[in-house]
């Protein structure tokens, strides 16, 4: 459901102020009841991207007929039905056939796989609802809901920021930015701006990982800065593939060819004056004959190996052309970070005991590499989790995180060290001080320990 016109199409929420913000959308920081929700939900749609109509199975299968050496075969076979050459229609139909099969199946695996893949994101969100803070699908937030984020959670619709504590936020899908960036709740008195510059903003898509904030939704499903994206894709039209595109230009070649062919033949055939009927069946024969009944369906075959390869390598390829476009590609024009990059950080060399160090080969012997770890590990807020195989998957800050990956290389686990040393106390990282301090138990005694820019530790 697409929903009615929101309030995020006519207003610069960037450019006002967080009452101006809340006054707009009806909204309140205890947030909206549940009717009003309700009533929002009707009136505006769900917070999910539209997708494409889906196709029929049927529809599937005709498509696979739309090739011009398609049509070259099913003239072949009507013709050699017409001249009683059932063997060779009925072999020319099933390999036309065989052929679309491979096609629907190939499409409909990959269309299920990613519907899998849907359903198993199906993200959930948290908001405030008639005063108390509450779980809900992401899909259920409207505009005026209140919603609360942390390091760790996505941003469920576009935001503006009413609250923010040490928020840093990572958009480097929407602005290619691999640096979060640290929000703001304060006016931003210039309106055409873009979005990268909107600091007290919060975009769809986008994840946390510093800190945490409250912000008011503005927009939803089509009509966050995501949606409009999808919106400009789904408009885009369908091309063929270099492949397509071959396969057409030679079924167009081979016609012309068989009929100029089949035409001398004949011609030749009635200046010898033979038989009209006779040389008019001997030049459809060789018509016939002429057309490769074969390479629909080895194309097919070679496509769907492809696929099964890339399937290996957990890539799902949804049409069976775009695994030649993939081999075809002679200039890729992408953005760095996140796409060339997988927008991590890691930890190349240290100083420590007033030598430079690379990491691969830093140990024990450092003096006060004990103590440089417990920096790294206890001073920092990136949460940690294990995955399936029992490897350590960092959430938070993309420099918190590689310093984490860092210290577990070297044996020291964040979760052990934080039952060890229990934190007492904090001072968040902020852009004015540029350090963050932690207060932890060390032995009975408490340590400070504080991590941030080298020239403000320094100096």
């Amino acid at each position: 459901m697409a929903g009615s016109k929101q309030p995020s199409e006519s207003v610069l929420f960037h450019n006002v102020t967080v009452e101006n913000a809340m006054e707009r959308l009806n909204t309140r920081t205890g947030g909206l009841s549940e009717a009003e929700a309700s009533d929002r939900l009707g009136v505006y749609g769900r917070n999910e991207l539209q997708e494409g109509k889906k196709r029929s199975i049927l529809a599937m299968f005709l498509e696979q007929f739309k090739s011009v050496m398609i049509f070259i075969l099913l003239i072949a076979a009507v013709i050699s039905g017409v001249l009683g050459e059932i063997t060779d229609m009925v072999i020319i139909l099933a390999v036309i056939i065989l052929n679309a099969v491979m096609g629907v199946l190939q499409e409909s695996k990959a269309e299920k796989a990613l519907s899998a893949l849907k359903k198993l994101s199906s993200p959930y969100a948290k908001v405030r609802r008639g005063g108390e803070a509450k779980v809900i699908k992401a899909e259920e937030i409207v505009p005026g809901d209140i919603v609360l984020i942390e390091a760790g959670d996505y941003v469920p619709a576009d935001m503006r920021l009413i609250e923010s504590a040490s928020l840093k936020i990572e958009e480097a899908a929407l602005t290619g930015e691999s640096v979060p960036v640290e929000k703001i709740t304060a006016q931003i008195d210039k309106p055409d701006i873009v979005i990268g510059d909107r600091k007290n903003m919060a975009y769809l898509g986008s994840s946390v990982t510093y800190g945490r904030g409250v912000g008011v939704a503005t927009g939803t499903g089509m009509n966050t800065e995501v949606g409009k994206i999808a919106g400009y894709i789904s408009k885009a039209e369908a091309d063929q593939t270099p492949l397509q595109k071959k396969l057409e230009e030679l079924g167009k070649y081979l016609s012309i060819g068989v009929v100029i062919i089949s035409v001398i033949v004949f011609l030749a055939g009635v200046l010898q004056k033979r038989d009209l009927l006779e040389m008019f069946l001997t030049a459809v024969s060789l018509a016939v004959a002429a057309i490769p009944e074969g390479l629909p369906a080895i194309v097919t075959i070679v496509l769907a190996l492809g696929v099964q390869k890339m399937a290996r390598r957990n890539a799902i390829i949804r049409k069976l052309p775009a695994v030649e476009t993939l081999g075809s590609t002679e200039i890729i024009c992408s953005d760095k970070t996140g796409t060339l990059t997988q927008n991590k950080m890691t930890v190349k060399e240290i100083y420590l005991d007033g030598k430079l160090v690379e990491s691969d080969r830093a140990s024990g012997e450092l003096n006060g590499l004990d103590i440089f770890m417990q920096v790294m590990t206890l001073c920092n807020d990136s949460k940690v989790k294990r995955t399936e195989d029992n490897k350590i998957d960092a959430i938070g800050d993309p420099t918190e995180t590689a310093l984490i990956y860092f210290a577990a290389n070297k044996g020291f686990n964040k979760d052990e060290m934080e039952k060890t040393y229990q934190r007492k106390s904090e001072i968040p990282f902020d852009s004015d001080r540029k350090l963050m301090t932690t207060v932890n138990q060390v032995n009975g005694s408490y340590r400070v320990l504080t991590k941030g820019a080298p020239d403000m530790l320094i100096g």
